[in-house]
């Protein structure tokens, strides 16, 4: 039997040994899903979305009862709604949950009331940007992008430091989002949901595709991957054929200009043995430094990141 002084001398080792080994583990990377929607159909004027009638109210509440068990430690709104006062009602909504760090409202860029509008709202430090597209019938960015209106605004739009994001994802967006960086370089663009648009069959075609997204990237642009591609015929939840394309945009945009969203746990494990599988760095700027670039979010809560 060890005596007293050589007990204790082992079970400082041991000690010793066992803190350096936690002290040896990396600190789970931050999380920020930078897509999620906030809506409620019950309020007395209703919601244009969810698409389908009569669904539950998603509130603030609600994203940190999801985001939280996935290690998710902010996240960014993004507009669920063509009506202009909705911005308003998200920014009031958000306002009390720093877990949430800003919003990216809906505003036409073609509609004469724009500026007013966008000097409204850019003066609140949370309001972060604008999608615009085509995920309302009324927004059609392939035409919109041939207007001298449309341009102004946007040139203006680009003066405020804001970040567009386009959506959703067709040939002709990414071919339109493309002109609108040829006539106003200074724009920040991301590009939403790109993952969900399949890699286009015909040779041609997606060279073209490929080259439009490596001049965007070329000019600072990102790719928001929110998901993982699945083909219409593949059973939900299911990913048989995502890789090829998480490896398209990834090759494109890289470690760099690649932004997360979603709060899919199945997804989420998936999507952080593909970054950890490049790098840590790789997987660190994915899930949230990318996201401070692309949207210049600040922290609201202490435990959120902050870049050096």
């Amino acid at each position: 039997m060890p005596d007293r002084r050589n007990f204790l001398a082992a079970s400082l080792a041991t000690a010793v040994a066992g803190g350096t080994a936690a002290a040896a583990e990396p600190a789970p990377i931050p999380i920020i899903d930078s897509h999620f929607h906030i809506y409620d159909q019950t309020r007395p004027q209703g919601a244009p979305f969810p698409f389908v009638p009569n669904q539950p109210p998603f509130l603030p509440k609600d994203f940190r009862a999801s985001a939280v068990p996935l290690g998710i430690v902010g996240g960014i709104k993004v507009e669920a709604s063509p009506w202009v006062e909705d911005n308003l009602w998200v920014l009031m909504m958000i306002e009390s949950e720093p877990m949430i760090v800003g919003m990216v409202g809906n505003l036409d860029p073609v509609k004469p009331e724009f500026r007013e509008y966008l000097d409204r709202y850019r003066k609140n430090k949370l309001f972060l940007g604008i999608r615009y597209g085509n995920v309302w019938k009324e927004h059609n960015m392939v035409e919109a992008v041939h207007k001298p209106e449309f341009i102004d605004n946007m040139k203006a739009f680009a003066d405020t430091g804001l970040t567009l994001e386009v959506a959703n994802p067709r040939l002709d967006l990414t071919e339109a989002a493309l002109r609108l960086s040829d006539k106003v370089p200074a724009l920040r663009i991301v590009m939403g949901h790109q993952q969900a648009l399949a890699l286009p069959g015909d040779a041609q075609v997606l060279k073209t595709y490929e080259s439009n997204l490596r001049d965007l990237k070329s000019r600072g642009a990102f790719v928001k991957i929110s998901g993982l591609y699945r083909a219409a015929n593949t059973p939900a939840g299911t990913f048989p054929d995502y890789k090829p394309v998480m490896d398209f945009l990834w090759d494109i945009f890289g470690e760099d200009r690649a932004i997360f969203a979603g709060r899919n746990k199945t997804v989420l494990q998936i999507l952080r043995s593909y970054c950890d599988a490049k790098s840590a760095t790789a997987a660190e700027k994915y899930f949230w430094k990318n996201s401070v670039l692309a949207f210049r979010w600040t922290p609201r809560a202490a435990n959120q990141p902050r870049l050096a």
